[in-house]
C-alpha cells in the first residue's frame, strides 16, 4: 500500500523536485503566517547552498549590483534565488516591491527565481520570515541565494544572522565618510563593495575605509576586501563574484557563531508569534481604562502570558 503523505510534505518533494510553482506558494504561505514549515525543514538534511547577503544605504545601487551578479551566475551556468525586501509603510502597510522593475529582465529565466517581500514593519531590513522562507529555497535546486535588504541604518543588521558572506555596499557620495565608518553596518561585512566607483571622490573613499579597519573590523586577523564596482556597467563584478566565493564562512567559530544568530531570531519570532501592534494597542487601551498605564508593568504581565 502507498505510504499516504501530507499535503506539505507533497509541496517539499515538488519543491525538491525544481517545481517552482510549489515553490512560490510555499513562500506565500509562509509569508502570510499561514503554515510554518519548521517542521517540514527540521527533517531536512543540512545544506551547503551559500547564502549572499546584499547590505548597504539607501541609493548606493544594491538592487544594480544584484541584477549583476544574477547575470555572473547565469552566464556561468548557475541556477540562482533572489529574495528581494522593501520597506512596508508605517502609515498604509504597504509594500512598494520596485525590485519587479529593477530585474524585470530576470523574471522569466529558466535558471532564475525572484522573490521580493515586504519587512512587515520589522527592523533589521528582513522580513521575519526570511530565514524559513531561504532555508525553503535551499530544499531546492539552486546554487546560490541571493538576500537583498532594504536600504539600512547602523543597527538594522540581521542579514548577518541570515548570509554566509555578507556584502556591505557603500557608494562615494554617501555623506559623512567618518559617520559611515561608525556604523554598525560596517562591522557586519566580509566584504566591503563601493559601489559607483567612478564618480568622484572614490579612491578618497576607498582611502578612508581601508584607514578605519582597526582590529575591531577585521576577521581571522585578515583585512576586509574592498571591491571597486559600476554595478549598471556591470565592472568589478567578476572581482566581486571570485571574492564571494572565498568568503564563506567556513570556518567552525564563525559558523557556530551565524548558527546562533540564527537560533535567537527563530526563538524572538516563536516568543512574539500571535502579537500584533494592533492587538497591543487594544490592550494598552484597555488597561489604561481603570488606573495610570506603566509601560513596564505592562510588558511584564504580557511577557509572563507568553512565556
Amino acid at each position: 500500500m502507498a505510504d499516504i503523505i501530507s499535503k506539505e510534505e507533497q509541496r517539499l518533494r515538488d519543491i525538491r523536485n525544481g517545481d517552482t510553482r510549489a515553490l512560490a506558494r510555499a513562500i506565500s504561505l509562509i509569508e502570510n503566517g499561514i503554515e510554518d514549515y519548521r517542521v517540514q525543514l527540521a527533517q531536512l538534511p543540512a545544506s551547503d547552498v551559500p547564502v549572499i547577503g546584499v547590505t548597504g544605504p539607501p541609493g548606493v545601487g544594491k538592487s544594480t549590483l544584484v541584477d549583476a551578479l544574477i547575470a555572473r551566475e547565469v552566464a556561468d551556468g548557475k541556477r540562482v534565488a533572489v529574495l528581494c525586501v522593501d520597506p512596508t509603510s508605517a502609515i498604509y502597510f504597504g509594500a512598494l516591491l520596485g525590485d519587479r522593475i529593477r530585474m524585470s529582465e530576470w523574471y522569466n529565466h529558466p535558471d532564475v527565481f525572484i522573490r521580493s517581500l515586504s519587512t512587515r514593519g520589522t527592523l533589521g531590513g528582513l522580513h521575519p520570515n526570511t530565514i524559513e522562507i531561504a532555508d525553503l529555497l535551499k530544499t531546492a535546486k539552486f546554487d546560490s541565494i541571493i538576500v537583498e535588504t532594504v536600504g539600512v541604518g547602523q543597527n538594522e543588521v540581521e542579514i548577518a544572522a541570515l548570509a554566509d558572506t555578507t556584502l556591505v555596499v557603500l557608494a562615494p557620495e554617501g555623506g559623512d565618510d567618518i559617520q559611515s565608518m561608525k556604523a554598525g553596518l560596517l562591522e557586519i561585512a566580509d566584504i566591503f563593495v563601493v559601489n559607483k566607483s567612478d564618480r568622484p571622490g572614490a579612491d578618497s573613499f576607498i582611502s578612508n575605509l581601508r584607514a578605519m579597519q582597526s582590529p575591531a573590523f577585521r576577521r581571522q586577523g585578515r583585512e576586509i576586501p574592498i571591491v571597486k564596482t559600476v554595478a549598471f556597467q556591470r565592472q568589478g563584478i567578476d572581482e566581486l563574484s571570485r571574492l564571494i566565493r572565498e568568503a564563506g564562512k567556513g570556518a567552525a567559530p564563525d559558523r557556530y557563531r551565524l548558527l546562533a544568530e540564527r537560533a535567537y531570531l527563530l526563538i524572538r519570532e516563536e516568543r512574539m508569534k500571535g502579537i500584533s501592534k494592533k492587538e497591543l494597542v487594544a490592550l494598552i487601551e484597555a488597561a489604561s481604562q481603570n488606573a495610570p498605564f506603566n509601560l513596564y508593568r505592562f510588558v511584564l504581565t504580557l511577557s509572563s502570558r507568553t512565556s
